[in-house]
């Protein structure tokens, strides 16, 4: 599993031989300057609530790179309404088997709605399952008891959570988090690209360190491999 950080939540993973977006927020994001968003490739882009922090390069990277968008079937349907047809609408609590694996919506809490206005439908976050790896793409979201049905029933490599506060939970539910889902390393996102959502980041790695976990924030424009 290979994971490139392009600011805020949006990440590129490439895994099992295909190339992952989610949540597309470049060229408005100034924490993301560095990051030329006309040469990002994507087979999927994967879009978790309709905010303009998760959707500003939805319609131009689709466009750019051909990508399948996948999302609720609101957001779908507004990004067919502007002219892209390659989609593929799904909603909470149901799977589908890609060319990569299977991809399973979960309940996210939050709010949506897209950047002209139109209703964004619920928020999701998804559960990816491969040969390659498991993980978990929380999306903008509270700490809720769903979570614990991850951590019964799944056992996931990695999980993307937001930590920022204010919008989402912040580091202390995080933690909390990651004990629902039984997952010990963590990726921080939804933190530091506006003044509300600045954290401390010695702390919050401390607070990880704390309850046994690895909290890893990643640079803009950062490669790792997991």
């Amino acid at each position: 599993m290979r994971i490139t950080y392009y600011g805020h939540s949006c990440f590129l993973v490439e895994i099992n031989g295909k190339k992952l977006l989610f949540d597309p927020f470049i060229s408005q994001n100034p924490l993301a300057s560095n990051i030329d968003a006309g040469k990002i490739k994507a087979d999927f882009i994967l879009v978790s609530h309709g905010h303009a922090d998760h959707t500003a390069d939805l319609l131009s990277l689709a466009n750019q790179t051909g990508a399948t968008v996948v999302s609720n079937w609101e957001i779908c349907s507004w990004v067919q309404s502007k002219g892209y047809k390659k989609v593929h609408p799904m909603n909470i609590g149901g799977h589908w088997i890609f060319e990569f694996g299977k991809v399973k919506c979960v309940n996210a809490v939050h709010s949506s709605s897209l950047p002209d206005g139109t209703y964004g439908g619920n928020p999701m976050g998804f559960l990816i399952e491969t040969p390659d790896g498991k993980f978990y793409y929380a999306g903008d979201t509270a700490l809720h008891l769903d979570m614990k049905l991850i951590g019964d029933y799944k056992k996931m490599d990695l999980a993307f959570l937001p930590i920022g506060n204010n919008f989402t939970m912040g580091i202390d539910n995080a933690v909390i988090a990651s004990d629902f889902i039984r997952c010990d390393r963590i990726i921080g996102m939804h933190y530091d690209t506006f003044d509300m959502i600045k954290i401390d980041h010695d702390e919050a790695k401390k607070k990880f360190d704390s309850a046994g976990k690895q909290l890893t924030l990643m640079q803009v424009g950062q490669t790792l491999e997991h």
